[in-house]
């Protein structure tokens, strides 16, 4: 496993497990067979209705608390300042913990204006030893900049929607030169036509290695954050299995060159559910 030094000097393994869309009962098996295998950064979030069972999975580990790094996110509904302070204890309950090492807002809601205050509400969280960091998820480049003008912690990476299809180049610049990583949702498009489009394949195959693992690889010589998500073991030993070959420089230009824009979640701009 690569780690990666945040620019408040907290270490986070680059390559995490994610549990969006995994039920609740379903994230208990799947994140205690992640550790198992060597996971060690697991990534949840209030609105996936599963930190519960993350919760009674880190109970049930052998790997000591301190070895583990854990994400959650406070979501839209939830947004201001008191009510950031209240959603955190709520999600500290339900995960059974005193604390984690990182607190996210989930998308920036701009029709609302709240998440300059909620940042701040985390910044309280942070100072009082509660998070170990924090950061943002789903910020457009002016979303950033506010925070940065506004408040007095940088966030520490900003996890988006990326993959080959969405490399995300003008945000990953903006970031890199204010020392916030990026970290993927979505790495693998969700399972889709990246996957079997025949440039990955090609490299696949050239490597002896899955579509998947190509494409994880490629987010990973970007120096970019991953938390692909799986609850069948094969899968989840297979995305953990990238740490044992390189792809080169010509195999990350034509990577790079299929970036089409493609977006399978919402626009952070336009994302204003609660």
């Amino acid at each position: 496993m690569k780690h990666v030094t945040l620019n408040n000097g907290v270490t986070m393994p680059q390559l995490g497990f994610g549990v969006w869309q995994v039920e609740d009962h379903e994230a208990v098996k799947a994140v205690k067979e992640a550790v198992r295998v060597g996971y060690r950064s697991i990534d949840t979030a209030m609105i996936y209705k599963n930190e519960t069972g993350v919760g009674l999975a880190l109970k049930d580990v052998e790997v000591p608390r301190e070895d583990l790094f854990i994400t959650t996110k406070v979501w839209n509904s939830d947004q201001g300042y008191d009510n950031t302070l209240r959603a955190f204890d709520e999600s500290m309950e339900r995960l059974g913990l005193d604390y984690v090492d990182l607190y996210l807002i989930h998308w920036p809601t701009p029709e609302y204006d709240d998440y300059v205050d909620t940042y701040k509400a985390m910044e309280k969280l942070y100072h009082d030893g509660r998070v170990k960091a924090i950061g943002v998820c789903n910020f457009d480049i002016d979303h950033l900049q506010r925070l940065l003008d506004e408040c007095d912690v940088k966030p520490v990476l900003n996890q988006v929607e990326c993959h080959p299809f969405l490399a995300q180049n003008e945000l990953k610049t903006f970031c890199r030169e204010h020392d916030i990583f990026v970290e993927a949702w979505s790495p693998l498009m969700q399972g889709g036509e990246v996957l079997n489009h025949p440039v990955v394949q090609g490299i696949a195959g050239d490597h002896n290695k899955t579509g998947a693992q190509v494409i994880l690889r490629w987010h990973l010589q970007h120096d970019t954050i991953v938390i692909p998500k799986s609850v069948t073991p094969e899968r989840i030993q297979e995305n953990l299995d990238v740490f044992d070959f390189e792809l080169s420089d010509d195999e990350m230009e034509i990577i790079n060159n299929l970036d089409r824009g493609i977006r399978k979640g919402p626009k952070p701009a336009e994302m204003n559910v609660r």
